[in-house]
């Protein structure tokens, strides 16, 4: 799952004991701190054993399941490791063998201790608030600090406890219901990993960040004309030109010029990224996801239309890797889909900043002492006030709307 990954909750068997499976069909799905995803089967077989159950969160390369033949049985008394090797080009299988009593290591530095018991994200949240990890107690396995135990010591509030009765319901699944709650009405259940998830994080950026917010109105009237007139010819590509392709283009351009916009928070530090990737919010069934776009700049109009419209698919069909949600300098939000005139975004952390787009309607507006009806939407700039200014946001904006009601239409 990528070496960010320390651990994963597994938040449903597609299997179960008996079943049998082909190779890369989806055994099971899991859950972590950057992404849900479908884990297929690394081989073909019959699935004898399941170690991990629905709900349990392990850390990495534990053993979650025992595939063999048709027949076998699991032995209780048996400890198994799975242990990939790569066979030709790029498949790999799984071996199951007795795991070797490991030899005692040499005496470990304090440093080397603290790093082998935390993820990188928990040793990043330590860093941005001054915290020694030595001083939490972990509740992990080996005890190893986990998000929920700092977030717990800074003040974020309690972790949600693994636990439960088994009178109460089990996780949530996007079978089970949306994420606006329908046919939940009277009942309670416990948050689903996705959404606790969410709610750490959004709990940790207001904690961290001093949000302010800057909104500017752009008229879309030659937006609407260039959309218009290549619109066939993008269709005839296998392209869609919509508003939001837009306006990355543009926020992209602008973050070129005002660089402090594509900045992170590094403790004490301020980096100026060179790369600029821009993750794009994707509103599911069962919550939200930002997968990035990387080196968006690279990209004409057409280019991150079509990087757009892939990881959105594949965010709907649970198929994005760690890689694809990590890495973001930047963040665009797109409420005006479902109608919202503007909102005042949660900035994405380590970022400095996040837009929100608003809805593009047409409205009565003033035009050259003339009153008419065009295209209008609010864009809202959500910014982190230790870094950036005020002055600096709406320069940044500015830029935005200026490009983007004086399009060119060779650009498309």
């Amino acid at each position: 799952m990528g070496e960010s990954i320390a651990e994963g909750t597994i938040v449903r068997w597609f299997k179960k004991v008996g079943d049998s499976v082909d190779r890369d069909e989806p055994l099971f799905e899991i859950s972590t701190d950057k992404v849900d995803a479908e884990i297929p089967s690394p081989d073909a077989g019959v699935v004898v054993e399941i170690r991990a159950h629905e709900g349990e969160t392990v850390p990495v390369n534990s053993v979650v399941a025992v595939i063999g033949k048709a027949g076998d049985q699991p032995s209780p008394s048996s400890h198994m490791q799975a242990t990939a090797s790569i066979v030709g080009a790029g498949e790999a299988r799984v071996s199951v063998q007795p795991v070797d009593s490991a030899p005692a290591s040499d005496a470990l530095s304090t440093a080397d201790v603290i790093r082998q018991r935390s993820s990188p994200l928990v040793r990043k949240i330590a860093r941005e608030h001054n915290i020694e990890l030595s001083q939490i107690q972990g509740s992990g396995t080996a005890g190893r600090v986990t998000k929920d135990d700092i977030l717990k010591f800074i003040g974020a509030g309690p972790a949600p406890a693994e636990a439960r009765s088994e009178s109460t319901p089990g996780p949530i699944s996007a079978s089970d219901t949306s994420s606006t709650g329908r046919g939940l009405a009277g009942k309670t259940v416990p948050m689903s990993v996705m959404r606790r998830k969410i709610a750490e994080h959004m709990v940790l950026s207001r904690k961290t960040s001093a949000h302010v917010h800057s909104v500017f109105e752009v008229n879309f009237g030659q937006i609407a004309r260039v959309r218009e007139a290549k619109r066939v010819e993008y269709e005839r590509m296998g392209g869609k030109l919509t508003y939001l392709t837009f306006i990355i283009k543009a926020a992209v351009d602008a973050l070129r010029d005002v660089p402090v916009i594509n900045a992170s928070v590094d403790g004490g530090n301020v980096v100026y990224h060179r790369d600029i990737n821009v993750g794009i919010a994707v509103a599911l069934e069962w919550g939200l996801i930002v997968p990035v776009v990387k080196n968006a700049d690279k990209k004409n109009l057409f280019g991150l239309s079509q990087a757009v419209a892939d990881l959105a698919s594949r965010a709907r069909a649970k198929q994005l890797k760690p890689e694809d949600v990590s890495g973001g300098t930047f963040t665009i939000t797109n409420p005006g889909a479902m109608g919202t005139l503007f909102g005042m975004p949660i900035i994405s952390q380590p970022q400095v900043a996040v837009l929100a787009v608003g809805a593009v309607e047409k409205r009565a507006v003033v035009i050259d002492d003339s009153i008419g009806i065009s295209p209008m939407a609010y864009l809202t700039l959500g910014y982190d006030h230790r870094v950036v200014d005020g002055a600096v946001a709406d320069e940044f904006l500015s830029r935005i709307k200026q490009a983007l009601e004086h399009w060119d239409p060779d650009q498309v």
